[in-house]
């Protein structure tokens, strides 16, 4: 994912400056934020920005703009473009004084754009983002007939200003696939369809939103958006990849935290700060395993760079995951566009600074990362078992070196090596009297019973993949030159970035046997504030985002001024107003916009919509998408009967071929294959190993997990379809389904590839498609020679390679 954000930022500046020429009429004033500050951050910030000021000249801040130059004249004199040093030198045709002096001058069209601003009073307004919410009232509409709630109002506004019209609603068949998928994940059955097919009800569509929403899948489906952000895996990354102990508690925490509708500020606070809360539990420290989700090198080069690299990990997640800011590039140097100075960065990392690595350099992780949730009494009950063994242990030890010095000397120093069984197997019991050897058996009897009782499942440590140990005493938090850890700079202490304009944190003194520093409870406590103007604007987006397959701002974790500006920002902070008006949380946000006839458009389009509005950034139809990697997977086995629905749990294993294991440094190492029924549990418990993830997913845009990832890329390549043709995973379900088919349509050809089609596409199967699917199996037997049974499951898979079973309309 590095490598795509540093395309798409390439290709969108050009872009956005190109789009701006369209935008410049005396009737629109020139926007700042969105058509000046790129420009300038692309063409001038390099000699004259944060890092330079040549010509004692900075045009990255307003004052600093307005300030008298070397040459003794003013860069610019806000309202007089005439007596502007900038405007003149940018538009010069003398090539020695044009600027910039390197690269292609700026365009007529670009020249004009600040000529406009600078008339206008050149003006540094502050980036939307950066300004607290506002309550915003409904706009009024001519057609208020379409208006089911308020999120209409703001989009049919929009639209009626534009002079288009909202799509129609889409049909009853359509709708309840679209919101089946969209909760949980999965295609209705064909008796789900039914059923809602024949409820007449006025608010039959509500009835069925409010029970999908209370479906346990409904959290299997929408953890998987949020692991995405969080970075989520399940092993280590680099050359070895070695797995995560019981990470996956952590993933069952994000589905139950969503199916029992966690209120998100609670959620944000338990993951940031679950061990530091009032009421630490089993729940709030496992969401603490938050901060070991990310790589970690067992045998870094450079330690102390590896260790500033995972913390800028956590950071730059924390900040783009709660926050939506990009401020990873503040480690080096002060953020060129966000005002974000580099001791920001080292400021909010100095929040986590109790937080210890993921474990020592080449040691078990048990030792910082696994934390024993076990009550007292089963914790005690263990440690009474294991000091009865360590006794045991010690007893046998000294009637063993009474033993051995009765050996001969090289008999000895063999027993003090490895090999130290050995000699005891060989003469234990004839250097021991009777009696001696009595008691060693007896000790022996015990120490075996013992060790069962502590294997016994009711003994063992409930271990979750958390914070366990924190850093208590902390070292001052320094600013790296270039963000070189080897270069210290100036101290800096915790503080909420200045762009938020907040009050210093009150960091509380760290009381006589206190684990951790108290920082990130301060830290969680403002991000999950009422009045964070971030963090309720960038969840909600969120979820928008993934109902309408992009957010009001499609850069979902980048609200600064190098993201995308929202399309309806009014109805973004009214939307946000909503959330915490409903104490954070997410179902009643869901189920407003999913019943909103925004969503129930049908995703037709139309040649007015098409010509005014090609990338549909109004809304006026809803947009088709392909299903995601583990819909596709999951539909495919729920249609050949073979999903299996067990919640929560251990990840499984899906059979892998040699050739995707060989592509491990060591083949097959910690991959260990499930039994079919398990491994055909939904996606969201498949392992997810850094080096080897399961082609069904990789291949169909699963994301990069070493970064927090916004929003997946939808390819459409061909190793796509030949996945879909000729992998074994297919070949598998294709005869699965056909058996199903076969069992449950009867003897009948036409009755199978009508029943294949209905359980594939949950539509009724047309005559022509009926006759189609006929053909192609008369095809494959009498001119491939296939058997009835191989030519039935050759058309099932194909029936699963049709663009309307991988597409949602």
């Amino acid at each position: 994912m590095l490598f795509a954000f540093r395309w798409q930022r390439a290709i969108w500046l050009p872009v956005l400056l190109l789009a701006t020429a369209g935008d410049l009429s005396a009737a629109e004033p020139v926007s700042y934020a969105r058509q000046v500050q790129p420009l300038l951050a692309a063409r001038c910030f390099a000699c004259h920005g944060p890092d330079d000021a040549e010509s004692s000249l900075a045009l990255h801040e307003q004052d600093a703009s307005r300030a008298e130059t070397d040459s003794g004249m003013a860069a610019i004199v806000p309202g007089e473009p005439d007596e502007s040093e900038l405007v003149r030198r940018i538009a010069s045709t003398d090539e020695f004084e044009r600027m910039p002096p390197e690269g292609e001058p700026l365009t007529p069209d670009e020249i004009a754009l600040l000529r406009q601003w600078v008339a206008e009073g050149a003006e540094y307004e502050k980036h939307w983002a950066f300004l607290p919410p506002e309550a915003q009232p409904v706009p009024e509409v001519k057609q208020t007939s379409w208006v089911a709630n308020p999120i209409d109002a703001f989009v049919l506004a929009k639209l009626e200003a534009a002079g288009l019209e909202p799509s129609p609603p889409a049909s009853k068949r359509t709708l309840v696939r679209r919101v089946y998928y969209d909760i949980t994940g999965l295609p209705p059955t064909q008796d789900e369809i039914d059923a809602f097919m024949a409820d007449d009800r006025p608010d039959a569509y509500e009835h069925l939103v409010d029970q999908l929403l209370a479906s346990p899948k409904y959290g299997e489906k929408w953890a998987r958006h949020w692991l995405d952000v969080v970075r989520y895996a399940e092993s280590n990354s680099f050359e070895r990849d070695a797995t995560k102990p019981y990470v996956w508690k952590y993933r069952d925490y994000v589905i139950r935290s969503l199916n029992e509708d966690k209120p998100y500020d609670q959620f944000v606070r338990e993951q940031i700060a679950g061990d530091e809360l009032d009421q630490v539990t089993t729940e709030t420290m496992t969401a603490t395993g938050y901060y070991r989700l990310g790589t970690w090198d067992d045998e870094p080069a450079d330690p102390l760079q590896s260790r500033y690299d995972d913390m800028d990990n956590i950071v730059s997640t924390t900040a783009q995951g709660f926050l939506g800011l990009t401020v990873g590039c503040a480690r080096c140097h002060d953020h060129k566009i966000d005002p974000i100075p580099q001791a920001d960065y080292y400021s909010m990392l100095s929040f986590f600074a109790d937080v210890t690595p993921y474990a020592p350099r080449r040691a078990d992780p048990k030792i910082y990362s696994l934390h024993d949730c076990s009550g007292p009494e089963q914790a005690e009950r263990r440690k009474q078992i294991e000091n009865q063994i360590a006794e045991i242990k010690t007893s046998q030890y000294e009637l063993e070196q009474l033993a051995i010095s009765k050996l001969p000397a090289p008999e000895q120093r063999r027993s003090e090596t490895e090999h130290r069984q050995e000699v005891l197997d060989e003469h234990l019991q004839e250097n021991l009297d009777a009696s001696d050897f009595a008691t060693y058996s007896q000790l022996s009897k015990q120490a075996t019973e013992l060790a069962r009782q502590l294997a016994d499942d009711s003994n063992q440590p409930e271990y979750v993949l958390s914070l366990a140990v924190c850093h208590t005493e902390l070292e001052p938090t320094h600013i790296m030159l270039r963000g070189n850890p080897h270069v210290p700079g100036d101290e800096v202490e915790p503080r909420f970035p200045t762009l938020f304009g907040d009050d210093l944190p009150q960091i509380p003194a760290m009381g006589e046997g206190a684990r951790s520093s108290g920082r990130r409870r301060v830290l969680a406590d403002w991000i999950a504030s009422d009045d964070n103007m971030l963090t309720g604007r960038v969840i909600t987006n969120r979820v928008w985002q993934h109902h309408f397959g992009r957010g009001i701002v499609r850069s979902a974790s980048n609200f600064g001024q190098l993201g995308t500006p929202p399309t309806h920002p009014e109805l973004l902070d009214w939307l946000t107003a909503y959330l915490v008006q409903h104490d954070w949380h997410l179902k009643p946000l869901h189920r407003l916009i999913l019943t909103s006839n925004t969503y129930r458009m049908t995703s037709t389009a139309t040649p007015e919509g098409l010509a005014t509005d090609p990338a549909n950034d109004l809304l006026w139809r809803f947009d088709m998408r392909r299903l995601t990697a583990e819909e596709i997977r999951d539909t495919i086995l729920q249609v050949s009967g073979q999903l299996n629905t067990k919640l929560y749990g251990p990840s499984v294993y899906p059979k892998l071929s040699q050739e995707v294991l060989a592509t491990q440094s060591q083949p097959g190492k910690d991959w260990y294959t499930s039994s079919e029924h398990d491994a055909a549990r939904r996606s969201i418990y498949l392992h997810i190993k850094r080096s080897l993830i399961v082609p069904e997913l990789s291949l169909f845009d699963f994301p990069e997990t070493e970064f927090s990832c916004e929003a997946r890329f939808n390819t459409t390549q061909a190793a796509q379809a030949l996945s879909l043709l000729h992998s074994e995973f297919m070949q598998r379900q294709a005869k699965y389904l056909a058996k199903r088919v076969k069992s449950e349509a009867g003897e009948q050809l036409d009755d199978q590839v009508t029943h294949a089609l209905t359980l594939t596409l949950g539509r009724p199967a047309d005559e022509p498609s009926v006759t189609a699917g006929l053909a192609l199996i008369d095809t494959f037997r009498t001119k491939h020679g296939l058997d009835h049974d191989e030519a039935l499951r050759q058309y099932c898979l194909m029936v699963m390679n049709l663009n309307e079973f991988v597409y949602l309309d």
